[in-house]
């Protein structure tokens, strides 16, 4: 695929900052230098237009060299973050030929032995157009593997827009990852990685690098909260936090909104199926925001958003097609409108039915995160003879409020907050760290 666009901006700014890692900082003409070198790398090595080649990396100047050289060889691209060592299943279910492994800057490259069958992968061979597979980072089940074909995904990227220096938070296989990266590179802006996501460490590099944009989870936002590490790193430089991948705690959104008055806090949404769409948040400090933009349709049905994309994924490699006839794909998840105005209520599967009562977790979550002493909260079903499901709830705790009493000053805030059939019936009091490796709360 043609990409003078990025080249183009390679070239522009050739002079400027495009990547800062911890050992040090690169250029657009260093990025374009390794671009180069990968081309020369795939010829000699047989990396014909249309093969399947999984990334095993996380960002660096290497990799993200790389990743531009296949998107440009024609190459089926399967980005895969290093937090995941065990690759073999995703490089058989991607059905990747080649496999590029990055460990700082050292390269391993070697054939796999499989050879693509694929109906999916054969189409986008076919088009002679670069393709991409995201897996779905679900908690159950195995990770599903969307084929899209990138000249779709790509279009976004030639239009005009603002960048900031951008901290790499989100993971290098994630669709909101890919976005972040490819608009930054394309648009002259600065990529900062980092060694790994405590937030302390993310904080420092904050302050130090004086980032302009963090995309981020609300877990990430309320740990930086609840350790208070607002207080020991100066934050002011963002001018911008955009937050997605779950539900956001409307307690959490307000909080921080007046902790960093002057920057501005956008929800984003998209999904690994559809890729990135655009939003418009009503305000900075609110959950309901406008949905769509160029080549996206939405529709609500029976509460459940569906969206159309022209930039719809062809399918899973390794599941159903999740398309209607008409194209519609069902998100999962619950909304409610007002003025045109979208706000996200929570996933269907984590709706609790109570006695035919409706409990979003995300509600309960929001109230008890206002008790002093709770330092996050996860809500969750559990299975009832007569209601059919009660509410339960997961608290993580400082180790002077892990015991009998602190529940009963939870459960009277509740009966002062909280609808009969919303109050949790049931309260587990945990040290533990109530989130996941990507930063996202434990379902």
């Amino acid at each position: 695929m043609n990409i003078d666009f990025i080249k183009n901006s390679l070239k522009a700014n050739e002079a400027s900052i495009a990547i800062v890692t911890p050992a040090k900082a690169y250029t657009y003409m260093e990025i374009m230098e390794r671009y180069e070198d990968n081309l020369s790398f795939f010829r000699e090595n047989n990396i014909a237009p249309g093969s399947v080649v999984a990334l095993h990396a996380d960002y660096s100047a290497d990799a993200i060299a790389a990743m531009l050289a296949l998107i440009e060889n024609d190459c089926i691209l399967v980005p895969i973050s290093k937090t995941i060592l065990n690759i073999e299943k995703f490089m058989q279910v991607s059905q990747s030929e080649f496999i590029i492994e990055y460990s700082d800057e050292l390269k391993v490259f070697k054939a796999t032995g499989i050879h693509p069958t694929h109906p999916m992968i054969q189409e986008i061979q076919k088009r002679q157009a670069p393709g991409l597979v995201l897996f779905s980072s679900g908690t159950t089940g195995d990770p599903k593997a969307a084929l899209h074909d990138l000249t779709k995904l790509l279009e976004k990227f030639k239009k005009t827009g603002k960048t900031f220096k951008t901290i790499t938070f989100l993971l290098f296989d994630h669709i909101g990852g890919f976005n972040t990266l490819l608009h930054t590179l394309s648009h002259g802006g600065t990529i900062v990685t980092i060694p790994n996501r405590v937030p302390a460490q993310v904080c420092e590099i904050i302050e130090k690098e004086k980032i302009e944009l963090l995309p981020t989870t609300p877990t990430f936002l309320n740990m930086i909260l609840l350790n208070k590490l607002y207080e020991q790193y100066d934050l002011t430089c963002l001018k911008m936090i955009t937050y997605g991948t779950e539900s956001m705690p409307e307690y959490t959104l307000k909080l921080f909104s007046k902790i960093l008055p002057n920057t501005t806090f956008k929800q984003t949404y998209g999904l690994s199926e559809l890729g990135i769409m655009a939003t418009k948040s009503e305000r900075s400090d609110s959950l309901w925001m406008k949905l769509g933009g160029d080549g996206f349709e939405t529709k609500i049905v029976e509460e459940v958003l569906y969206i159309r994309a022209e930039s719809a994924m062809l399918g899973y490699l390794n599941a159903p097609s999740p398309f209607d006839e008409e194209g519609w794909f069902n998100t999962k998840d619950r909304v409610e409108e007002k003025d045109g105005f979208l706000r996200i209520l929570g996933r269907t599967s984590d709706l609790i039915n109570v006695g035919g009562e409706k409990v979003y977790p995300i509600e309960i979550e929001n109230v008890l995160l206002q008790i002093s002493g709770v330092l996050d909260a996860r809500v969750f079903a559990e299975k009832n003879s007569i209601m059919g499901n009660t509410v339960a709830a997961e608290i993580l705790v400082a180790p002077e409020n892990n015991n009998n009493e602190f529940k009963k000053i939870l459960r009277h805030f509740c009966s002062e907050n909280l609808e009969r059939f919303k109050r949790p019936t049931r309260f587990i009091l945990n040290e533990k760290e109530l989130y996941t490796d990507r930063l996202k709360k434990k379902h």
